[in-house]
């Protein structure tokens, strides 16, 4: 994937591109980023990318020359990728956020400042996109946080996919309690379950721990999981019922079945 990330602090994202697993992904081909500086796209001899907003208020708003001109650079040629702008007003960014930006093969990021930047570029933006509810110097660190979350869904970025799958907020559940050696440390052990080899024991510890944590932490996000675990068994039944059906069984039978197999 390629990402073009547009900023007037090109020198924020040195150290980010270079090291662990993003600088690994560099390092391999299988992400390229690259930072444009905004401001050498102004037509000012003093480089000023920013003007007081009109109405009045406090602050200053990004124009829109030297971003126009600067995004319509980069997306010289057949660009089929997407232009994403960082701001506190943008959809939050959550985990299926990521997922669909992980299938995009270029990537272009735009970093706020200041009050914000003039609207007249909103045409060239596909969408906006937030780290949080609350406010940040710059749009430097939630790009950083943006490519980050977008890149583990990335095939390669990590050595397995199943890492990113049992990470928190998959399945709308938190992860599960960590443990690793010594077995005993001050007096607190690790659990027996992740002791004794039994792979269903383990299996079943951690979704139970899952499942006491996100409903602990985030009711809200507890709701949402149960109300995908009903509409799984529902999917799961009805299935059931269209195999009996396929072979000859009575939809009584199919309903004693179903029923049966849930107590």
């Amino acid at each position: 994937m390629k990402i073009d990330v547009l900023t007037i602090f090109p020198e924020m994202f040195g150290v980010f591109s270079s090291t662990s697993i993003i600088g690994r992904a560099c390092e391999s081909g299988i992400l390229e980023i690259r930072t444009h500086d905004i401001r050498d796209y102004t037509t000012n001899k003093h480089r000023k990318v920013d003007d007081y907003p009109y109405g009045g208020g406090a602050g200053l708003v990004m124009m829109a020359q030297p971003i126009y001109d600067c995004i319509e650079n980069v997306r010289q040629g057949d660009f089929t990728g997407k232009v994403v702008l960082m701001t506190p007003r943008g959809k939050p960014l959550t985990t299926e956020t990521a997922r669909e930006y992980a299938k995009e093969s270029h990537l272009i990021i735009l970093c706020g400042h200041y009050e914000g930047i003039d609207e007249r570029v909103s045409p060239l933006i596909d969408e906006e996109i937030s780290i949080g509810d609350y406010i940040l110097t710059g749009g430097e660190i939630p790009a950083m946080v943006f490519m980050d979350c977008v890149s583990r869904f990335i095939p390669g970025v990590l050595g397995s996919m199943d890492s990113v799958e049992e990470e928190s907020f998959s399945n709308n559940l938190l992860e599960y309690p960590q443990y690793t050696r010594p077995s005993e440390f001050r007096g607190m052990c690790v659990p027996e379950p992740l002791l004794n080899g039994n792979h269903k024991e383990i299996r079943e510890w951690r979704l139970r721990m899952a499942e006491e944590k996100t409903k602990e932490v985030r009711p809200d996000m507890y709701d949402r999981y149960i109300i995908q675990k009903q509409e799984e068994e529902a999917l799961k039944k009805k299935a059931k019922r269209k195999r009996s059906r396929n072979c000859g069984e009575s939809p009584e039978t199919a309903a004693f079945s179903d029923s049966e197999a849930g107590n």
